[in-house]
């Protein structure tokens, strides 16, 4: 075991936090989560809906708790939240000697708000107030799309002194329009008296779709040149997302936080397990390794780079024009980055939103069979 945690400690060394994309019942009552902890430097869990629709969908471990809610006649809405908060709050629980380890930085555990209200900016600030009330542990991120409507939310929740994590960035251009969210509502938390140290945000960059939707452009075309161009996108565009968090978080505006004591917002590495199989499986591990970061893996990513993932030091600095040129071969092949990137953000919220019906009505029919009997 500890030959296969080597890269994953080289890793968590180079100043990447290793976190869990996924969670389940079964997960946390195995023991198989604290084991993770223990032995492949996990430091904390994200989740999504799609993770809850695969996990309760399975069943393990939900039966009981349903059974309680169909006694009570709870509503589906009421059924799933308290179903989902119950193993965020678990999974927090496990995780809360890392956050105390690590000042806050880490053992944390993020849970979405409604997918469905990524376009409604003020349910979205009520949804995730309700959430970190319902979880109510100091080690919990809430999850905000960064959609238009989102922005503005990011920055009264951040306001509020609830941590936020900052999921279905695709954009250069989003992205820094979230980075300046954050440090809106810094600065509105600061306003109102509190304690910036307490307050903590990463910004989740996917990586593997960009890849997917543009490789897909690029086999349409048929080119050579469209050939050498694949597989080179999603490592272009996070790489200058993190030369963009590099010149934020070294401004004269972050500084005067920064002198009160907030965190920078670390930009967090989504959507890495590898899709093409041509490619790599740890590419956008090995590839995207800088201080600072969170790189979130499904579990079989996870194994992968304790298997044989190669971690030769920061993969990131240096690589800012070579990105950028990556990027133009795009643009000069008639590759429209802003349309690549809207068509993600517009389906990624699309696929959130479908799991988080599928869920409503697999929790529903579950309520419904076991539900007692009248009389």
């Amino acid at each position: 075991m500890q030959l296969m945690t080597d890269a994953l400690k080289r890793l968590s060394d180079e100043g990447v936090a290793i976190w869990l994309d996924d969670l389940s019942r079964k997960r946390i009552t195995s023991g198989n989560l604290a084991e993770l902890i223990d032995q492949s430097h996990v430091v904390g869990v994200t989740t999504n809906p799609s993770i809850f629709q695969k996990a309760i969908s399975s069943g393990d471990g939900y039966e009981q708790q349903l059974t309680d809610l169909a006694a009570r006649k709870v509503t589906v809405e009421e059924a799933l939240r308290m179903i989902t908060t119950a193993d965020v709050r678990d999974a927090a629980d496990i995780l809360r000697p890392v956050f105390d380890a690590t000042d806050g930085q880490d053992g944390r555990v993020s849970i979405e708000v409604d997918p469905r209200l990524a376009h409604n900016t003020l349910a979205t600030v009520a949804e995730a107030k309700q959430l970190a009330w319902l979880v109510d542990r100091p080690n919990t991120l809430i999850k905000i799309p960064a959609t238009k409507a989102g922005l503005p939310a990011i920055t009264e929740t951040i306001g509020r002194g609830i941590s936020v994590n900052v999921t279905l960035i695709f954009s250069l251009e989003r992205y820094r329009a979230v980075m300046d969210a954050y440090l809106a509502g810094l600065e509105k938390a600061k306003a109102a008296g509190l304690d910036l140290s307490k307050i903590h945000s990463v910004a989740s960059f996917f990586v593997s779709r960009v890849d997917t939707e543009i490789d897909k452009r690029l086999d349409a075309i048929g080119s050579d040149e469209a050939k050498a161009a694949k597989g080179k996108s999603a490592l272009a565009n996070a790489r200058l997302a993190y030369e963009a968090y590099e010149e934020v978080f070294s401004s004269d505006r972050w500084a005067a936080l920064d002198k009160a004591q907030a965190n920078k917002q670390r930009p967090l590495w989504a959507s890495t397990g590898v899709k093409d199989p041509s490619l790599k499986d740890t590419l956008y591990v090995d590839d995207l390794v800088a201080p600072n970061t969170v790189n979130t893996m499904p579990e079989a990513t996870l194994d992968a780079v304790a298997d044989h993932g190669e971690i030769t030091g920061n993969t990131v600095a240096g690589g800012y024009d070579q990105a950028r040129a990556d990027l133009d071969a795009i643009k000069k092949l008639g590759i429209s980055y802003d349309d690549v990137v809207q068509v993600l953000e517009d389906e990624g919220v699309e696929k959130f939103e479908a799991s988080w019906n599928d869920l409503l009505k697999s929790t529903e029919a579950e309520l419904s069979r076991l539900a007692p009997s009248e009389g």
